[in-house]
């Protein structure tokens, strides 16, 4: 289901929220999907916004058609696609967990805003042993091979 900025007045569920650019979508992706899940509560998969992906790389697929894709994805049981940031998202979502790829260890964890967020409002922080692939070492091995 994929749920507007409006639906998040009244969102009450208990959920496992993870959240990313997946631009381009990959089996790293999926693996943390199916980590997520295992964690016992419903997934909401919050979209990164097109403007936090342009960071990285141009964007392939804009964000509607990103939350048509993950929402068609069995282990996700809500998408969200609004322009706001990660530290909104967990305010108003105030999921019971928030699960991240174990990449993020070696960058030093999540930002010190959504830390503040999750600490705020109760929200644990799980890691998951999901670094199969890179969106970015795809389209950087893309770009060389195709020029």
């Amino acid at each position: 289901m994929i749920l507007s900025n409006k639906d998040l007045d009244s969102f009450e569920l208990d959920v496992v929220m993870v959240d990313g650019s997946f631009d381009p979508l990959h089996d790293g992706h999926i693996e943390y999907f199916r980590q997520a899940s295992m964690l016992g509560l419903p997934v909401l998969c919050n979209v990164a916004p097109d403007a936090w992906t342009e960071k990285k790389h141009r964007v392939l697929l804009p964000i509607p058609q990103r939350a048509v894709v993950l929402d068609a994805i069995r282990f996700i049981s809500f998408v969200l696609a609004e322009e706001i940031s990660t530290a909104e998202s967990l305010r108003r979502i105030r999921p019971k967990i928030y699960a991240k790829g174990g990449d993020w260890l070696m960058r030093g964890g999540v930002p010190a805003e959504e830390i503040e967020v999750c600490e705020l409002h109760n929200i644990e922080i799980v890691y998951l042993d999901t670094k199969l692939n890179s969106s970015s070492d795809l389209l950087t091995k893309y770009t060389e091979e195709t020029a």
